[in-house]
């Protein structure tokens, strides 16, 4: 067997055997490449009947939040909230419970439900069940089958690998001998007269070259969320092979304080960040005493994000930390999502994605047709020879 119909033999059953996940993983990711820019369209709730000149404290909407919800979900905990710079959006106060770690479907898991509120007059706009919202299914379905992660992120991690060394062994049988050859292979060159087979060859092979390094892209930044071994040896490696330990920051609970300091964090945050996008405010854990208060501030540049850390007695600032505070191994991990879904370079770059993953999702369908094809061709019935006698 020769190098080339090794590579061959290769290329095929690895694709033959992570095709059909490719092709969901590939759907999904077209679906979820403009999830922020399609969430406002289709949820109605998501924007307020009528903007006003004041808006209700944020204690006040969670104390709100929080007596509805005691009477559907009783066990679960308030985890944070989010409030949008934009005044015709609303609040989104959010609460979770861990239901059973060893579930096998996600939904199974746990749970968490959506409170999006006036925070004009306090009115509950809608009740989420999130883990069932269109945009979370499909992400869930995107990263992990919608299966538990410890189950679904080795199958996707894996079918994600074998994906990328089929896209190496692709390059090489595209690789074209000579100069001739290349100009079969950089762009379409179709007839009135060209059958389908060789237009479906074409696709796998011109789209396949043209959108590899976009593929390669989306593949090697998705892995982070597949293997933790991954993204740890990534900012290890941006990192120049040191390991940074995390600085744990703790509350006073010397200082402790019975009033809810979510009014005072929330204006001391807008304060030292007044031009973001959102705020969002996660609420530490009752039963921790020592756990702080922690907020995002969300920019449309994703550079200029900040998170801060308040003291949860005294809403005493605690520590701030900017993007140029991060060490090079954090910052590309707070940039990695922006790379898979393209979000980096703005809109043309979620366009970008988006046709990147459409193309990943059709490689192995029209590669299995090349196969079929290939292995089913109609034999040619030899023509009757006339005998003279």
């Amino acid at each position: 067997m020769t190098f080339k119909n090794f590579i061959k033999k290769v290329h095929l059953w690895l694709g033959l055997s992570s095709g059909l996940i490719v092709i969901i993983l590939g759907i999904t990711g077209c679906l979820y490449a403009f999830e922020e820019e399609l969430r406002p369209i289709v949820h109605d709730y998501y924007y307020v009947d009528q903007v006003k000149s004041q808006k209700l404290p944020i204690s006040r909407l969670l104390e709100i939040a929080q007596e509805k919800n005691k009477k559907i979900n009783p066990n679960q905990i308030l985890s944070g909230c989010r409030t949008i710079s934009d005044d015709k959006r609303t609040v989104i106060i959010w609460f979770f419970e861990e239901l059973d770690k060893d579930a096998v479907w996600y939904w199974n898991r746990y749970q968490s439900t959506y409170f999006y509120m006036d925070p004009y007059t306090g009115n509950i706009e809608e009740i989420e069940d999130y883990n069932f919202e269109f945009f979370v299914f499909i992400r869930m379905l995107h990263q992990t089958l919608c299966l538990n992660s410890t189950i679904g992120d080795p199958i996707v991690g894996t079918a994600t690998i074998i994906f990328i060394i089929s896209l190496i062994t692709g390059l090489v049988l595209w690789w074209p001998k000579n100069k001739q050859a290349a100009k079969q292979r950089f762009w379409f060159r179709w007839k009135n007269t060209t059958q389908w087979k060789r237009k479906n060859y074409d696709l796998h092979n011109i789209m396949g070259f043209y959108m590899m390094i976009f593929a390669l892209i989306l593949a090697l930044t998705g892995l982070v969320w597949a293997f933790e071994c991954y993204d740890k040896g990534v900012q290890w490696l941006f990192n120049g092979g040191k390991t940074y330990e995390r600085e744990k920051i703790v509350s006073d609970t010397s200082q402790y304080n019975q009033n809810n300091p979510a009014d005072k964090i929330y204006a001391a945050t807008k304060q030292l960040e007044p031009n973001a996008k959102s705020y969002y405010l996660f609420l530490p854990k009752a039963d921790d005493s020592l756990a702080v208060f922690q907020t995002f501030v969300r920019y449309e540049n994703r550079f200029n994000d900040v998170s801060m850390q308040f003291d949860r007695y005294t809403a005493k600032p605690l520590k701030i930390t900017t993007y140029d505070d991060k060490n090079n191994g954090e910052k590309f991990r707070f940039i990695n999502y922006d790379l898979h879904v393209g979000s980096i370079l703005g809109f043309p770059g979620k366009v970008l994605a988006f046709f990147a993953s459409l193309v990943c999702a059709s490689l192995p369908v029209t590669g299995f047709l090349i196969w079929w094809g290939r292995n089913n061709k109609k034999k040619k019935t030899p023509s009757k020879e006339k005998t003279v006698k």
